[in-house]
């Protein structure tokens, strides 16, 4: 089967950058007399330019009057649309003045606006842009064998995947063809290359190669329960290279391509012909032809693809037959048969197969052959899932499912709507009021959240609420595509605006924005996987790709019944990006794991099966730019303070789990209300007794290395072990004779607790831990509080139970909260002279302990102190130490409690 490409002609055109350069503040002076004359210069790919000199000036703005700016138009062939905005979308940012080198003296910031635009190419600028052809004779031989011969190319990352591409990209743009024997012209634009990208490949799991080896099998839970992850990777060597295939993560599977384009002069016509294609494991029907208008009904067009299992070992025995038939009269009208072990294997990146004209051709059995006639368009070939034809083909694996290739779904963009009330006038406000008194209106900040597109209006109420019934003065309906943006902190100017409601009713006057320098927080903040702020001009770039395999699933449970005693489940797996979960893994290495679904159910927890993950953070960024990420802050800097200042938040969590919600249910296929609110937990704010116990434990955990330490220094001053005792003594003098010791000896205690700690490091990354979330012996009932629902649906008399169960804990707290309270008040008590006697005996016991430390020196001080600590129990009376009893003496304010 001969492949053919078809040449079409791009338009020409060519994009153009714009970098408007607005003004530039709080510079540096540089010319020694307090002052500096700035210009800018923009260096893009090559080509360089720069503003005028404003002189004298360490304020200033580029441009003859305040509104205006010096722009500079460079010239680009590739631009990532992520970096710029289009022309209409870009917005003023204010950029930092970075330090050549670690001895430059540089401040100051600078207002740029950045964006693009395309323009058709004109004939002068064509024959600019392009360059000259060499000379034939002057190329070297063999320089074209050189160009098709050429090394693996490099790497290039782009929504989310990764491809090759050759080193240096070429673009080939065809101009119009000239006389008939002359070769085609090209213009070639050179591009900068992509960094070369190393990742640590892994070779072909064991279990996608042949039968699962016998430590991947699925074992049945046992008695106590087993909800941890496990591992099957199995033995695996790394091997380096700079390809990265975005489907080497799961098994490849072979399918045999069909796909069926149109077809031409079929005899005789018919109005609803279709394809049948048949193999020896496979039988599958197209859809209807469709006719173009103004033509016959003996051209009919199908444009379907068909993916069908492939068997390789019964390749060389099978065919291919692919035949057309009328609809109405089932009457055959031709067909043509092929030989798999004929048919081309297709690996992407390959190029795709170009369908071609077969002739059709009747049946042995046709008693007529000359009846059949036309020529029928289409291809075969054989592929994987990673074929760019996979998305759109009818899946023999799954041919009852409408949707079986994965999508991604965008979560919808939000912006923080800033409304400030200033002033009202004009207002038809009722004439009860009494003397000397005028309405008031508080100036406040309403914070509300929008979601693009910004087709909404804001609607403003007026009312009066001096009387008992609330009257409505006027309204103002305000669209949301009219509201200014910003994306720092610069000054908004405020407008009046005209009440509506019949005749003139006033007009109130306001400050309205919507901020795009913040992330609205549409998720629970442990589970959040995207921190940047609204605009896109302020994204960073990313530092690698999360790759995600779904290997498979086991032992799931039936959801639906098919039959007397039979269940099936159509599965589908929602994945969502977490960025604690990123900082666990290590840089490309490939983790294979099977974790157990697990969920927690009004009767406790259930196992629901297991599935079996492959995990990459392919991560192409050098090790200091990756490490140089810890030290970023995770928030945008608008962030950093409330978007509200005293104002109130006018959209909950709940109302924007909601808005996302809506927003992912108009997709297709549509993500479930429920899917979405599990992924987002929207329910982690509701109370619940074992999320309490949960979070009391975790902080146990936190505070056992403290409660670890001081018991091993009670053992130690009790002589349990008397040569560590004695070891003890001899460090604690070498500490305290070189002072300048003891904080390169605490450091060097934690990285030698860290290289200890690295034999204990997680082989696999973790899932669910059912101990932690207190899951394993959760009583049932405080199961049936957590899963109530809001307000409670349950009965009265369970109510009051829960209530005083609930009041039992709140006294505990209580409790607790006063024990820290008095000890933070008998420590003020010291000097605050409530109790006179034990505050001259505290004054006194200082002033002796300063006279002390001022004639003996610190060293000796010190050493008998320790010794004095560490002294040997037969020194040591039993009872509490009188500084102790001292202390517990002092008065406190719970006594003063009503």
């Amino acid at each position: 089967m001969n492949t053919t490409t078809p040449f079409q002609q791009p338009p020409q055109t060519v994009r153009r950058l714009v970098v408007d350069v607005v003004d530039a503040r709080n510079l540096l002076p540089k010319d020694g007399q307090g002052s500096s004359s700035p210009y800018v210069i923009a260096d893009f790919d090559g080509q360089r330019k720069r503003t005028t000199t404003r002189f004298k000036e360490l304020t200033t703005r580029f441009g003859t009057s305040p509104s205006s700016s010096s722009s500079l138009t460079l010239i680009t062939w590739s631009l990532r649309s992520s970096s710029f905005s289009a022309r209409g979308e870009e917005a003023l940012v204010y950029y930092t003045l970075e330090k050549r080198s670690v001895f430059s003296w540089i401040r100051g910031e600078i207002g740029l606006r950045i964006y693009y635009y395309d323009e058709l190419l004109q004939e002068d600028d064509k024959q600019q842009q392009q360059p000259p052809p060499p000379p034939q004779e002057e190329q070297p031989p063999g320089t074209e064998q050189e160009r098709n011969n050429r090394p693996p190319g490099m790497m290039m990352v782009e929504e989310g995947r990764v491809f090759e591409v050759p080193r240096p990209m070429e673009h080939c743009v065809p101009l119009p063809e000239g006389p008939p024997h002359s070769p085609p012209r090209v213009v070639v634009v050179e591009e900068s290359p992509p960094p070369v990208v190393h990742v640590q490949q892994e070779p072909t799991l064991p279990e996608m190669c042949g039968p699962p080896a016998p430590e991947m099998q699925f074992h049945p839970e046992r008695p106590n329960g087993d909800y941890s992850p496990k591992d099957i990777s199995g033995k695996k060597t790394s091997v380096e290279t700079e390809r990265v295939h975005p489907f080497d993560l799961v098994e490849p599977m072979q399918y045999l391509f069909v796909r069926i384009v149109k077809a031409r002069g079929i005899a005789p016509p018919s109005d609803s012909p279709y394809v049948k294609v048949r193999t020896s494991s496979h039988y599958v029907r197209s859809k209807p032809a469709s006719f173009r208008p103004n033509e016959s009904n003996d051209s009919p067009e199908w444009n379907q693809v068909f993916a069908l299992g492939y068997n390789k070992t019964d390749a060389n025995s099978a065919t291919l037959e692919i035949s057309v038939w009328d609809s109405p009269t089932e009457n055959f009208l031709g067909g043509v048969c092929f030989d798999l072990s004929d048919v081309p294997v297709r690996d992407p990146p390959d190029s795709p197969l170009a369908p071609q004209w077969y002739r059709l051709e009747g049946g042995a059995a046709d008693q007529n052959p000359g009846r059949v006639s036309g020529d029928i368009q289409l291809s075969v070939w054989i592929g994987t899932q990673s074929d760019d034809a996979f998305p759109e083909a009818w899946s023999s694996d799954a041919p009852y499912v409408a949707h079986t290739r994965s999508k991604v779904y965008q979560s919808p963009k939000l912006w923080y709507l800033r409304v400030q009330i200033i002033e009202a006038q004009d207002l038809n406000i009722t004439p009860n009021l009494p003397p000397l008194t005028a309405p008031e209106i508080q100036v406040k900040d309403l914070l509300f959240v929008a979601g693009e597109p910004l087709e909404d209006s804001m609607i403003l109420l007026v009312e009066d609420r001096t009387t008992k019934e609330p009257a409505l003065l006027g309204h103002v309906v305000i669209p949301l595509s009219s509201i200014e943006q910003r994306i720092d902190e610069r000054h908004v100017a405020a407008k009046w605006f005209t009440l509506d409601g019949g005749s003139y009713c006033g007009r109130v006057y306001l400050r309205l924005c919507l901020e795009g320098g913040y992330h609205v927080l549409d998720e629970a903040a442990h589970v959040c996987s995207d921190f940047r702020p609204t605009a896109k001009q302020l994204w960073k770039p990313p530092v690698g790709i999360l790759e995600l395999g779904i290997l498979g699933a086991r032992g799931l449970l039936p959801m639906k019944s098919k039959g007397p005693g039979k269940g099936s489940t159509d599965a589908y797996c929602v994945a969502k990006e977490s960025t604690h979960t990123l900082s666990t893994l290590e840089s490309n290495k490939v983790y294979t794991s099977s974790y157990p679904l697990l969920v927690l159910t009004r009767t406790g927890l259930k196992k629901m099966g297991e599935i079996e993950l492959a995990v990459r953070f392919a991560c192409p960024s050098l090790l200091p730019d990756t490490c140089a990420v810890y030290g970023q802050p995770l928030l945008p800097q608008n962030a950093l303070s409330p978007p509200a200042r005293g104002g109130t938040a006018g959209s909950s969590a709940r109302c924007r789990h909601e808005d996302v919600a809506q927003w992912l249910a108009r997709s297709e296929p549509p993500l479930g209300h429920e899917v979405v609110r599990y992924m987002l937990d929207a329910d982690s704010h509701t109370w619940s007794m074992r999320k309490s116990k949960a979070n009391w434990f975790r902080i146990v955990a936190v505070l056992a290395w403290a409660v670890g330490l001081a018991k091993w220094l009670d053992d130690i001053r009790r002589w349990k072990n008397p040569v560590t005792t004695v070891l003890l003594h001899i460090l604690y003098l070498v500490l305290v004779w070189y002072p300048d010791l003891i904080v390169p000896t605490g450091f060097l205690y934690v990285v030698l607790i860290g290289i200890w700690y690295y034999r204990f490091r997680p082989k696999i990354p973790a899932g669910m831990d059912t101990r932690l979330s207190q899951a394993e012996a959760v009583d049932p009932d405080e199961l049936d509080e957590e899963f109530d629902t809001m307000p409670s649906s349950k009965p009265p008399d369970l109510i009051r139970v829960r209530y005083d169960r609930l009041r039992m804990l709140a006294a505990r707290v209580q409790t607790v909260l006063g024990d820290f309270a008095t000890q933070g008040e008998r420590v003020q008590a010291l000097v605050s002279w409530r109790d006179p006697r034990a505050t001259k005996l505290f004054i006194g016991v200082c002033l002796a302990i300063t006279i002390t430390l001022y004639s003996v020196p610190p060293k000796m001080v010190a050493v008998a102190l320790g010794f004095y600590y560490l002294r040997h129990p037969m020194f040591r009376n039993p009872m509490p130490p009188a500084s102790l009893n001292f202390f517990r003496r002092l008065p406190s304010l719970s006594d003063r409690l009503m």
